[in-house]
């Protein structure tokens, strides 16, 4: 089965069956799913397609691979090309007769071997821009890579049709890999596992949520162990530093200089260096209050992706201790209680928070919302400011929603008390959501907005 991705499909079959040449970037983190979905889609159309994930060999080497599989899309012996330009202007060439898709995977791989390739191939694109039926998709894992082949510099700018930057899945689209689970597991689940489908793949819905955990992640030789580290060395040269910050962010530090002050990171640049790098690859993000979007004082960084998040806080810091214990105790002993009272919780407010842009994206808000975030306060009376972690801003106002994930229902007592701790801060809200894991024992009004676990997942 494949799961979610539906606008990224709709805009290849649309790009498939578009009249003339058509060129589209694809790139993503490693496991994000770009080789499953550039499959997917070509399986749903009847367009000739030659799929060729490049090796990191020589030039000729990946030349006389690719002219394997062109001599078997078209059934004949397998042709002979000096060079990756005289095997792309064929291809080309074909396209011209009839339609066809060229998929080049891992292209960085190709063009680390294969000189001025990025030249080569803006020749060949001019060159038949007004005569082919190419649909030629360049997709790679290596984001910096791929990126620059955006920037005005590169001889590809302004050849790019379509550009996919394939972001991880949401907690509802993550949650169709593991369907036979509660709807409290889907949520332990993705507070680990996060939205990348080949991490939602290895799921077994026959064990627990723990024996996931256990086997694919927390205990010696699992088939995540390595996973982050093998991920962080291939887009990072200097792996302490990343170390460092992750450390730091994964013990709350979310502020610039808490972050400098509690990791070891030589200087203040090579920080910001390495900041920028992790939201590069999509494992870290900034966020700034909605109600002061410009002030980088209050501006915090925080480990987006899950389970680099879940490795940091458990894993790395143990690991000498998980490489001699048994993974039950080790699990009970350095995870089980912080797991279930902090940190699904937390992850718990990020889904809530999916929840409502899924419904903002679908027109089914009550008020469309304008931005969505954290809310930053001064309380001048308790001498204190913080932030409330789910706050919209619509045409009429704030609404505050608050994310409960306890075994206990919301009662109308603690509905209030919320209510009476955010209006003491300042914060003029015109309604007040709560989510709830455990349902609710009080009503819904016209100021306040119930929703419990269960709705997250129709």
């Amino acid at each position: 089965m494949f799961y979610g991705r539906e606008n990224e499909r709709k805009k290849l079959c649309t790009m498939f069956h578009s009249d003339g040449q058509m060129i589209s970037l694809i790139y993503g983190r490693r496991r994000i799913g770009k080789s499953e979905l550039i499959k997917q889609v070509l399986k749903e159309t009847d367009i000739k397609s030659v799929y060729y994930e490049c090796k990191q060999t020589t030039e000729q080497n990946n030349v006389d691979s690719l002219a394997e599989l062109i001599g078997e899309a078209f059934d004949f012996p397998k042709p002979a090309f000096e060079n990756m330009e005289d095997l792309l202007c064929f291809l080309f060439q074909k396209s011209e007769k009839e339609p066809m898709i060229l998929v080049l995977d891992e292209y960085p791989y190709l063009r680390e071997n294969s000189k001025g390739l990025d030249s080569v191939l803006q020749s060949v694109i001019d060159h038949y821009k007004d005569t082919s039926n190419m649909k030629l998709i360049v997709c790679g894992s290596y984001v910096d890579t791929m990126k620059a082949l955006l920037e005005r510099q590169n001889p590809l700018y302004g050849r790019i049709d379509l550009t996919l930057n394939l972001k991880p899945m949401d907690y509802y689209d993550s949650a169709l890999f593991y369907p036979e689970f509660s709807e409290e597991d889907k949520v332990r689940l993705f507070s680990v596992f996060g939205g990348i489908p080949y991490y939602n793949r290895l799921i077994d819905e026959k064990k627990s949520v723990r024996e996931n955990i256990i086997e694919l992640i927390a205990s010696s030789g699992a088939r995540l162990e390595n996973e982050v580290a093998m991920y962080l060395n291939s887009e990072i040269s200097k792996i302490t530093n990343a170390n460092e910050v992750f450390e730091a962010l994964a013990k709350g530090f979310s502020r610039y200089k808490d972050i400098l002050d509690q990791s070891n990171v030589s200087s203040g640049p090579a920080l910001i260096d390495i900041l920028d790098k992790l939201m590069r690859m999509d494992v870290v993000a900034k966020e700034a209050p909605i109600n002061d979007e410009n002030n980088k004082k209050k501006s915090g960084y925080f480990i987006s992706d899950n389970l680099s998040l879940f490795y940091y806080k458990y894993i790395f810091r143990n690991m000498s201790r998980m490489n001699i214990m048994d993974a039950d105790v080790f699990y009970d002993r350095y995870i089980a209680d912080d797991f279930e009272t902090k940190h699904v919780p937390r992850i718990f407010e990020r889904i809530c928070k999916q929840y409502l842009i899924r419904r903002n994206r679908k027109g089914l808000m009550d008020e469309i919302f304008e931005k969505i975030g954290k809310y930053y306060y001064d309380d001048p009376v308790e001498k204190k400011n913080g932030e409330f972690d789910i706050v919209t801003q619509d045409d009429k106002g704030y609404i505050f929603y608050e994310a409960k994930f306890r075994k206990e229902p919301v009662t109308e007592s603690s509905v209030q008390n919320e209510i009476r701790q955010v209006k003491q801060t300042g914060l003029e809200c015109y309604r007040y959501g709560f989510f709830s894991r455990a349902g609710f024992t009080c009503e819904e009004g016209n100021d306040r907005i119930l929703i419990p676990l269960s709705e997250l997942y129709q």
